[in-house]
């Protein structure tokens, strides 16, 4: 479904809270940690070196945003993705971060010039 253009204010102001959400490193990395599955927030904490504390404020906030999920299992709850869409994202980023380098290494190495 394509986008409507000129985007409508709200819609515009819904994708930029989405990004200003995904806009946290500690935040990408949780969501890497979640790609191989439900997780604890013990589990997340050992697997991203991160505080208890930050890494529940993060979950918290990607819980808000809707894009993990917590199911609780007696005294456990354990986070999920919700959304697979976002490693599409992710990996488009990732493209475009590639072509961007190799674009800068180009201009860099122009006619066999070594970089000063």
């Amino acid at each position: 479904m394509a986008l409507p253009s000129p985007l409508p204010d709200a819609l515009a102001d819904l994708i930029a809270s989405r990004f200003r959400v995904l806009g946290e490193p500690t935040r990408i990395r949780l969501l890497d940690a979640l790609r191989e599955g439900p997780a604890t927030v013990s589990e997340l904490q050992a697997g991203t070196g991160a505080s208890q504390q930050n890494v529940s404020k993060h979950l918290g906030m990607l819980l808000e945003a809707g894009m993990v999920r917590r199911v609780k299992d007696g005294n456990r709850a354990y986070y999920s993705i919700t959304d697979d869409s976002l490693f599409d994202l992710c990996e488009h980023m990732c493209g475009g971060l590639r072509r961007q380098v190799a674009q800068l290494d180009e201009l860099l190495h122009m006619e066999g010039q070594p970089i000063r």
